[in-house]
């Protein structure tokens, strides 16, 4: 494909998501099988889910979920855009298929695979870059509304949660619900599709 028969997507995500985790994995097939060039941005759940009233362990997952994102907010504000995607990767991994519920622990084994210098940590708990942080969630929620969570993708002008799927679809599978998702999406005056889910994430 020639540079002019490309797209550009961007793929908010919080590490803590395991539904975010799961629709990553089909955008990475949908690079593989598409003319798109993803960027990979941070949305953050706890800043969405700010004065809102949660079930108790779900505001501990709220008040916890603050360091992922921290870190991988500054690390590519200190290393660049680049090593977003890989970072999110890592501590993904750690605490999705790796099953890994201790953040701190996530987040060094993280910055490790990442191959990241190990005081980025220290961001966990700094509200340093939580200006950034904050601007990139309110670009995510600008496009779709505060009533959906992560993950949100954006392409050609327009902007949609989800798709929420499991297991990923892979090859020519993943490259065929871009294209349906794209379609939708940019239907004016198209707002949802959804039905109860009756499997949870399934990782590799």
């Amino acid at each position: 494909m020639t540079d002019e028969q490309r797209t550009t997507a961007e793929f908010w995500f919080d590490p803590l998501c395991p539904w975010a985790w799961m629709t990553s994995r089909w955008m990475g097939e949908v690079e593989q099988t598409r003319p798109v060039d993803v960027t990979w941005s941070v949305m953050s759940l706890a800043v969405l889910n700010e004065g809102r009233d949660l079930p108790p362990e779900y505001r501990d997952m709220m008040d916890r979920g603050w360091g992922p994102v921290r870190v991988v907010t500054a690390a590519g504000e200190l290393h660049g855009p680049e090593v977003v995607k890989p970072l999110y990767d890592a501590i993904g991994t750690a605490i999705h298929p790796g099953g890994v519920d201790d953040y701190d622990e996530a987040i060094a084994i993280g910055l490790e695979k990442a191959g990241l210098p190990a005081d980025l940590a220290r961001f966990a708990s700094s509200d340093e870059y939580d200006p950034q942080l904050r601007d990139s969630t309110k670009r995510a929620l600008d496009l779709v509304g505060d009533d959906v969570g992560t993950p949100v993708v954006a392409v050609d002008g327009v902007a949609f949660f989800g798709p929420v799927v499991s297991p990923a679809p892979r090859g020519e599978a993943a490259g065929r619900l871009w294209d349906g998702c794209v379609l939708v999406a940019g239907t004016p005056g198209f707002f949802e599709l959804k039905r109860s889910r009756t499997v949870g994430p399934q990782f590799d």
